[in-house]
């Protein structure tokens, strides 16, 4: 989802993303070790920071309210806010539940909390429903788990390296699409279980209040009050699996479309 140079031409044609840009450069800043700008642009080294994922989450997440930003300026309000794991904390954002200083905080420390878990996981994308999947879990129990229900035929699993090359080896021999995730940890999977008190400890101070716009989240796969974001809420987020699926069909029951 990320690439070099990702969003540059927009740093020199669209004043309010690049606004939006340099307000998330100074709430990130107390948090992280590399210039946002730099990365973005691509400029020397920094174009190389984009394979750690305490630098690639933050970016993300900075494009990301920066092109709400700039919707916004154009007259697109949402009707509500959705997003994906990390995603949830730029709709969180978005949605008026989160300072910016509080949601580049949590997205910085659950980021680098990541590091801690790299070279010990896997995840990977199977196109399968997920009572189907989780049929082909019953020997790999405690090893993989069920990451994020994404549709009715679209199912992310995290778990052990080996576990999740076996399940993949498997279904691919069966004719099933599955494919390993460019990542090297296993999020949403008890693997997040080992930085638990980092996260929570670390988030303690954020001050959630209640949304301006609805939100809805995939943690509960359902709306959510703003308020109830607190640090244990950021923890979920990472460590249970995401209800997207869930989340979008909420939306579709509540009047809002896509």
């Amino acid at each position: 989802s990320q690439w070099a140079k990702m969003a540059a031409a927009l740093l020199d044609t669209s004043a309010v993303f690049r606004a939006e840009i340099d307000a998330c450069e100074r709430a990130l800043a107390p948090h992280v070790d590399f210039s946002l700008l730099a990365v973005l642009r691509g400029e020397g080294e920094a174009a190389a920071l984009l394979e750690r994922v305490d630098v690639v989450q933050p970016v993300l997440f900075a494009v990301m309210v920066a092109l709400a930003a700039t919707w916004r300026s154009m007259g697109v309000e949402p009707a509500a806010v959705v997003g994906h794991s990390q995603g949830e904390i730029a709709a969180a954002y978005v949605a008026g539940a989160l300072s910016l200083g509080d949601a580049a905080k949590v997205v910085a420390l659950r980021a680098r909390a990541l590091t801690r878990l790299a070279g010990r996981g896997a995840m990977a994308a199977i196109e399968l429903g997920v009572s189907e999947v989780e049929a082909r879990l019953e020997g790999l129990v405690g090893r993989v788990s069920i990451a994020a229900i994404n549709g009715p035929r679209a199912t992310l699993v995290a778990g052990d390296n080996d576990a999740v090359d076996a399940l993949v080896r498997g279904l691919s021999a069966a004719q099933i699409f599955a494919r390993k995730i460019r990542v090297d940890y296993a999020s949403h999977s008890a693997h997040v279980e080992a930085i638990e008190g980092t996260l929570v400890a670390g988030l303690a101070d954020i001050a959630p209040r209640a949304s301006v716009v609805p939100l809805y989240s995939a943690v509960s796969g359902a709306r959510l009050d703003g308020a109830a974001l607190d640090a244990a809420h950021w923890y979920r987020n990472l460590r249970e699996t995401v209800r997207f699926e869930a989340a979008t069909r909420a939306l579709l029951a509540d009047g809002h479309r896509f």
